[in-house]
């Protein structure tokens, strides 16, 4: 008897139905192999069977003598992965005349069968469920521990099983089975963040804090330079206090990321928070944008929509900062095989911190620099310039004076407060991107757009050439400068780019000054 079944595979952050065909007949030989498994599967798919034999049995089913192929169709596509075990157990089950045939068309099944019959999770439920509202299925059955996952997906029926024995009472109309219905809005709305830090708790540095408010309102990349204990780290780390929450496009895009990667966590449910993601230096450049045999999302996709944080730049490993170029300027990263190509979304704020030198010295108003000549400027090269080129604003972080670390009269804005004129920037840029798909601040702005939104003033048109020909900036430079001064104006409230939010966006490149490692 011929039935089929339907699964999901996923590859990069989309899913592809995967059609299960089991056909059972025949007595099998004595000392032969009582099936055959085709279609690419690979060796986790394989080893399925003894997984499947086992849960069968212990489910009080059974697994008939009978010849059985199995074709996992389309067959020129890889199936990797245990989560198979599920659709093709139901299969076996169908074409042995266990169980009814008729309701398996109706819905994904996808589950890894543990040797009791019960299931555990997988990755990329929500994925599958987005495909399978797509391609017309009425319901997704996959482990409870991924239900409030795809549960997300609204107009199709969701049914979260623990059992191999919950999948069959399915296709037997058994009505003791309730799908999932989550209240999916009332979970967006509520923006809860724990913070455990706060904008309040810094004192001094509050050129630092106005560059971090810039970056948060226009989705800037900066990168903070100075010496050790000078801030830098903490800084970084607050900035996730003063970002904008995600709308409901950017959340279901951040959830469909980390839902491929398996990392969603116990609840399983909407990401509501922009991602922060601080990976050690001592990752490998296939950490950091992605990759293995069937490509995964790395770092720079896992903080897609929030913040890559990058410590101690200089300690990465070149090759692994020079693959994110490319990703930087697109938002996104391709990934390429022998046999697959797949894309990963990279719309993500970059991060970084570092010392000025080997010592940590160099520039400190009270301490000495003792690296040797030309050894700053050795280390800075640990940067490529076309990677500086790509952040926006290059801020010196100086230490704080005593006086400023002890004074109790000296109030400092909360996050709330800085919170609350990113917002007001971001609205003004959300209104003037509502007619393009996929921008939704500044610092997305393609350059044709850019000529476009950044006017300048004679004067400013006038300033910005100085600056041009004074620090030497290249092209990408200019159209960052641009963006900056557009993002300071938005803060401001100003339809306009004067010469004084130009000025200030002119002052954020560091880093591109002549000789300012000696």
């Amino acid at each position: 008897m011929l039935t089929k079944t339907f699964g999901s595979a996923v590859f990069g952050v989309e899913a592809k139905t995967i059609t299960i065909e089991v056909n059972a007949g025949g007595i099998v030989p004595a000392g032969k192999l009582g099936y055959s498994l085709v279609g690419l599967p690979d060796n986790a798919v394989r080893e399925g069977w003894e997984r499947i034999e086992a849960a069968l049995k212990n489910s009080g089913l059974s697994l008939p003598r009978l010849k059985m192929v199995l074709n996992m169709a389309p067959a020129h596509i890889r199936k990797e992965g245990s989560a198979y075990d599920l659709p093709i157990a139901l299969g076996i089950l169908a074409s042995t005349g266990q169980i009814p045939s008729e309701r398996l068309s109706e819905a994904i099944f996808m589950g890894e069968l543990a040797l009791d019959g019960s299931l555990r999770p997988i990755k990329g439920a929500l994925p599958m469920a987005i495909q399978a509202k797509k391609e017309g299925f009425q319901a997704v059955i996959v482990p409870l521990a991924n239900a409030r996952e795809a549960a997300i997906v609204q107009g199709i029926r969701i049914y979260g099983i623990t059992h191999l024995r919950d999948a069959i009472a399915f296709i037997q109309n058994d009505d003791s089975l309730l799908a999932l219905e989550p209240e999916i809005q009332p979970l967006f709305n509520v923006h809860t963040l724990n913070q455990t830090v706060n904008f309040s708790d810094v004192k001094g540095q509050f050129h630092i804090k106005r560059s971090l408010e810039i970056a948060a309102a226009g989705g800037h990349n900066v990168i903070l330079i100075g010496p050790p204990g000078a801030g830098k780290t903490m800084l970084a780390r607050r900035l996730p206090t003063i970002l904008p929450p995600l709308n409901m496009e950017e959340a279901l895009e951040t959830t469909k990321i980390h839902s491929v990667a398996g990392i969603l966590g116990s609840d399983g449910s909407l990401i509501t928070q922009r991602p922060f993601r601080a990976p050690h230096h001592t990752i490998s450049d296939a950490g950091l944008v992605g990759g293995s045999s069937l490509p995964t999302p790395g770092e720079i996709s896992l903080a897609h929509n929030g913040v890559l944080f990058l410590d101690e730049l200089p300690e990465f490993k070149r090759q692994a900062l020079e693959v994110m170029r490319q990703p930087m300027e697109e938002r996104k990263i391709t990934i390429s095989r022998a046999k697959i190509s797949v894309d990963f979304p990279a719309s993500f704020m970059l991060i970084a911190s570092m010392n000025p030198c080997p010592c940590g010295f160099y520039n400190h108003p009270q301490k000495e620099c003792v690296c040797g000549p030309g050894v700053v400027k050795k280390y800075l090269n640990k940067i490529s310039g076309p990677l500086l080129d790509r952040i926006d604003l290059h801020v010196e972080v100086t230490p704080v004076s005593y006086d400023e670390l002890t004074a109790q009269t000296l109030e400092c804005e909360s996050s709330e407060q800085i919170a609350s004129r990113v917002v007001g920037a971001r609205n003004i840029q959300e209104k003037r991107f509502s007619s393009i798909r996929g921008i939704y601040s500044n610092a997305q702005m393609p350059g044709r757009m850019v000529r476009e939104v950044c006017q300048l003033t004679t004067e400013g048109n006038q300033l910005l050439k100085q600056a041009m020909l004074r620090l030497q900036l290249s092209a990408r430079a200019y159209d960052r400068i641009l963006k900056v001064a557009r993002t300071i104006a938005d803060i401001s409230e100003s339809p306009n780019i004067e010469t004084n939010h130009l000025a200030e966006a002119i002052q954020y490149r560091s880093l591109d000054r002549e000789n300012w490692a000696g």
